[in-house]
């Protein structure tokens, strides 16, 4: 017996499974990345500094911090995540991103915290791209926690508006704002769900509704991805309850965006049938804008987006090196004309060439510019991940033209994840100089079986992401 229990124990801890220690390790970055991800849907982490563990470290950071040393951390067994890992076309516009910051900060005088809050996304962000570099099934997790964090922030807000719970924020007739306090029958309660505000509400559902799509690719029984995409639909019905103008716009554009690449595109050979479809839905989706901006009669709200447009334009001429980070909504307030006050400059590149200048508004722009072709380029390789990113980019940055969500720190985590996801789908560089390494996108990957997973298999052997046919459930 005592013989058959020590053959057991060398079969289950033979060279082909990790040791418990090895798992352990392997699991922390995939654990930081998931109370993160959690704490952006349903903020149950405290937001006051005095809540703090040490000093500046937060629980958040405390959980970021974690998670890259696990990455990095050399363990027998495994290896660890090396400097190439972190690479993305991202690196020298995030590298300006920081010294604009820094020097808006520094040379200001102003106070250290926001510069440290951007630190913290970027930190998230290349946790999140070692992750995807180092352990390529974590695909499946993130669509997961996508659709809890989906789930969680919808069912709060079809909660709100089916059981008439004031928020604070109404409207009546074809969108129109009034106060909640003015009563009558055609007022509406606008959800807020596990944020202040429903535009915020309506950014994170842009953000993260497309890449919970991805959790249906995770399991092979038809009812269970059935159940799936009802949680999905009941994400965008609770985007409807928000009665957010730019984030029906910005909705509408990501299921255009899903839905011509997954069912349209494919059908469509030639390229000239492709850039008319293309062309048409653009043009579909500025007419729905123009239509939906009319019906709600938002001229004294873009009037008011107009007054803080000016008065950054204006403040950017009078201060190149910027006004500091986090200060753009009480500058601005002191600058436009009138006694409302502003949080920010309703417009996420101008909100950064406010706070940072020039330079801080020429890393932003390189930023999302290379972002979204990396997705683009992605998508059109039939990559999911690649086709999800697209969607949720491009909803958010048409939202951005309008808001600026990411002001929220919240929001800004959830921005800067969903970037990691993308750029690590791509390789560093836009070419592959001779000689080089391959880009770190594997091939396709096979449709996931219930059972016993093979073992020993090597990084480039496993894939990056799915694709389309598994989604489809058609094997690869």
């Amino acid at each position: 017996m005592a013989s058959e229990q020590s053959s057991g124990q060398k079969a289950v801890a033979g060279p082909g499974r990790p040791s418990v220690t090895v798992r352990f390790v392997q699991f922390v970055p995939l654990g930081a990345v998931v109370v993160m991800l959690l704490d952006c849907a349903t903020d149950f982490f405290p937001d006051d500094p005095v809540e703090s563990v040490v000093g500046i470290v937060t629980p958040a950071r405390l959980a970021l911090i974690l998670g890259l040393l696990a990455l990095i951390a050399p363990v027998p067994g495994r290896a660890r995540a090396l400097l190439r890992d972190f690479r993305t076309r991202l690196d020298l516009p995030i590298g300006l991103l920081v010294a604009a910051g820094a020097v808006a900060t520094y040379g200001g005088g102003h106070a250290t915290a926001p510069l440290r809050g951007l630190l913290t996304v970027i930190g998230c962000y290349y946790l999140v791209v070692g992750l995807r570099r180092t352990q390529p099934e974590s695909w499946r997790a993130i669509g997961i926690i996508a659709l809890a964090g989906v789930t969680a922030a919808a069912t709060s807000a079809f909660s709100q508006v089916t059981n008439e719970t004031p928020t604070g924020f109404c409207r009546t007739g074809l969108l129109t704002d009034v106060a909640c306090d003015a009563a009558g029958d055609g007022v509406l309660i606008r959800a807020t769900g596990t944020f202040a505000n429903p535009n915020l509400l309506a950014a994170f559902l842009v953000l993260l509704l497309p890449f919970a799509l991805l959790a249906a690719v995770c399991v092979d029984e038809r009812t269970a991805r059935t159940a799936i995409v009802v949680l999905v639909v009941v994400g965008y019905g609770a985007l409807l309850t928000t009665f957010s103008r730019a984030g029906y716009v910005a909705g509408a554009a990501g299921l255009l965006l899903l839905g011509g690449a997954y069912w349209l595109a494919p059908r469509l050979a030639d390229r000239a049938q492709r850039r008319l479809f293309a062309g048409l839905g653009a043009l579909a989706l500025l007419a729905a804008a123009g239509v939906i901006w009319a019906v709600s009669r938002a001229g004294n709200s873009l009037g008011v987006r107009g007054q803080a447009w000016e008065a950054a334009l204006s403040l950017s001429a009078d201060n190149p090196l910027g006004v500091g980070l986090g200060r753009s909504g009480a500058v601005i307030s002191a600058t436009a004309p009138g006694d409302r006050t502003f949080v920010h400059a309703h417009n996420l590149w101008l909100n950064w060439l406010v706070e940072a200048g020039p330079l801080g508004l020429l890393a932003m722009t390189a930023v999302a510019v290379i972002a979204w072709f990396s997705a683009a380029r992605a998508a059109r390789a039939k990559s999911v991940i690649g086709t999800v990113g697209l969607a949720a980019l491009s909803g958010f940055f048409l939202m951005s033209m309008l808001d600026h969500p990411a002001n929220l720190d919240r929001i800004d985590v959830l921005f800067w994840c969903v970037l990691a996801v993308v750029m690590a789908e791509a390789p560093a560089t836009w070419r592959r100089r001779p000689g080089a390494a391959p880009a770190p996108v594997p091939a396709q990957l096979k449709r996931p079986r219930h059972g016993p997973q093979r073992v020993g298999v090597t990084t480039a052997q496993v894939p990056a992401g799915p694709s389309f046919r598994q989604l489809s459930g058609h094997p690869a």
